[in-house]
């Protein structure tokens, strides 16, 4: 008996250690933002552990660096970033205080997600304060392009076959899988956007050009006078004119901003409209990965859009 019951914990033993090894096996990635989380997650599958950083309902400019976000980046295989300056004020000084000489900038395990995707509105010529928060590498939102979200998971996948070689042929698997469902989808949103191509919308803050460029609209006006900058009275009627001018009556707000002035103007316009969209997944509780954040963005702006041309 007593030599039954030592084979059987040792066997129990023996088990536990290869569920921690195959545990041990698998990547730590962190991402600044859950969309990339997202997209990591459907590349990584079960080969991967994801954490983002910043929530989905939170500005990703300004995100608060908890004193856990240290010990997180400190454990990381992989960190990637969203690029374009987006986290300059919260993310340099978290990769330093971790300590963590793999995932710093120029490191094997650092990954820029928006090197390899299509940036809009990078500004020519002299850059000042006066421009408001201006981006100097171009617009960071670049994710909320399907097409841009491709070439993430393909970075990923590359990346994670560097990291881990044996996986490599899995993360190529789960990345064609991903880029399948991508591929049906686009032909979905593209279909539900077709009858408002042209049509003209004003956002709150410049979030939205990948987006409204993809589906064919126009963006002719921001609620903030410029980037980063709340909205003076005088742009905020200058703004009332224009949109009355050109019969726009939409507005565009993401969820981490006052509803107040929007809706004021709104009030204004006949038939105006704010419309909260999720610029992030998890932006709403209804958007759990990448694809159903389009999903999501795609049908709550055409049911928006149909109201107000009546198309």
């Amino acid at each position: 008996m007593r030599i039954t019951r030592s084979i059987i914990a040792a066997a129990a033993i023996a088990l536990l250690g290869a569920s921690e090894a195959l545990a041990q096996k698998k990547l730590n990635v962190v991402t600044s933002t859950e969309d990339l989380a997202s997209i990591a997650r459907e590349v990584g599958g079960d080969r991967v552990n994801v954490t983002a950083l910043a929530r989905g309902y939170q500005d990703p400019h300004f995100v608060e660096s908890k004193p856990s976000f240290i010990l997180t980046v400190n454990r990381a295989d992989l960190y990637i970033a969203v690029g374009r300056e987006l986290e300059i004020g919260w993310l340099p000084p978290l990769l330093t205080s971790s300590r963590n000489a793999k995932i710093q900038p120029g490191a094997a395990g650092y990954l820029d997600a928006s090197l390899n995707v299509r940036i809009l509105e990078i500004p020519t010529g002299q850059i000042t304060r006066a421009m408001g928060d201006v981006h100097p590498l171009g617009n960071p939102h670049y994710w909320l392009e399907p097409g841009n979200g491709r070439l993430i998971a393909q970075a990923i996948r590359n990346k994670l076959g560097e990291l881990s070689p044996a996986d490599r042929s899995y993360f190529g698997q789960r990345y064609d899988d991903f880029d399948g469902r991508l591929a049906a989808a686009e032909k979905r949103w593209d279909a539900t956007m077709a009858p408002y191509k042209g049509t003209k919308v004003v956002t709150y803050h410049r979030s939205w050009p990948n987006f409204m460029e993809r589906f064919g609209l126009e963006v002719m006006g921001y609620v903030e006078p410029k980037p980063g900058i709340p909205p003076s009275p005088s742009h905020t009627l200058e703004l009332i004119d224009e949109m009355k001018r050109q019969g726009v009556k939409l507005i565009v707000v993401e969820p981490y901003f006052s509803l107040r002035t929007p809706q004021a103007i709104a009030n204004q316009i006949p038939g105006g409209r704010v419309l909260v969209l999720a610029p992030s997944v998890g932006g709403v509780k209804d958007v759990g990965d990448y694809l159903q954040l389009f999903d999501y963005n795609v049908n709550l702006l055409a049911a928006a859009l149909k109201q107000v041309t009546g198309k």
